[in-house]
């Protein structure tokens, strides 16, 4: 039976319940894999200012990839290890090009433990430390770890407009999502993959060694390096046509049913 020495998991949407809870089945999965000696690596767009609560949920210490593999941070530590920006020049003129492309848009900037936001940008993860100004303004401020886009009127899906983005950026940035109404700017080469890989090369773990569990297009990239990847039953349609297994859902303890197959 093939038994990983890594697991790599997306958190909101695929291990995350929609609650935002981790459950006790899943927790004592976790136990499980750490228990026989295989190391779980976080693998999500979260930044690192909101992953406290996820560590308190389910003990899980050492590594975690945040930002869509722009953060490599120190769960124990609580240490930002690597990370890679967006050039300035780079968003600042992405963000004329989209706004062009969707008037309506509205931008928030990621920078490590900072956040900021246009006054239109609703956010999961409201910050009371957060910066509020134009677009411009907090890109000269906080070097983006990302960009991040909503639709400030309709708050609708970019489906539409995605592959206009995708042009507009090149190869100067990578675009990706991680839910239905938010577009997500990394620096180029930036991935949940090429991050993973890095993180299992330390390790000394080859991607047939790994497993890999995710719900959205940002997993994608993840899913293309692990020996095998498992979407949930909720997760895009492109990420379910890419897995090579396809568990229940986040809500019915997706990740945990195949963590109890794999580590008996």
């Amino acid at each position: 039976m093939f038994c990983p020495a890594l697991v790599a998991t997306d958190l909101d949407g695929t291990l995350i319940r929609t609650d935002g809870t981790v459950s006790k089945r899943t927790r004592a999965a976790l136990d499980r894999v750490r228990s026989a000696g295989s190391v779980v690596i976080f693998v999500t767009g979260r930044p690192t200012r909101v992953m406290a609560d996820i560590v308190a949920q389910t003990g899980t210490s050492g590594l975690a990839i945040c930002a869509n593999g722009a953060l490599v941070y120190d769960l124990d530590n609580h240490a930002t290890l690597r990370h890679r920006v967006l050039d300035t020049a780079t968003a600042l003129h992405l963000a004329t090009e989209i706004r062009a492309i969707v008037p309506d848009a509205a931008f928030a900037v990621e920078s490590g433990t900072r956040f900021g936001r246009e006054p239109a940008f609703s956010t999961m993860w409201p910050d009371p430390h957060e910066a509020v100004g134009h677009v411009t303004e907090l890109l000269t401020a906080l070097p983006a770890t990302k960009l991040l886009v909503r639709r400030a009127l309709s708050a609708g899906s970019f489906a539409d407009v995605h592959g206009a983005i995708v042009a507009a950026a090149g190869s100067t940035a990578v675009v990706t999502t991680s839910s239905y109404d938010l577009v997500e700017i990394a620096g180029a080469g930036v991935s949940k993959g090429v991050a993973l890989a890095e993180i299992a090369a330390g390790y000394g773990v080859s991607a047939r060694r790994a497993i890999a569990f995710g719900d959205m297009p940002n997993d994608l990239p993840m899913f293309a390096w692990a020996g095998h990847a498992v979407a949930v039953a909720n997760a895009h349609p492109d990420v379910l046509a890419a897995a090579d297994e396809i568990t229940a859902s986040n809500d019915a303890d997706g990740v945990a049913h195949v963590l109890e197959r794999l580590f008996r």
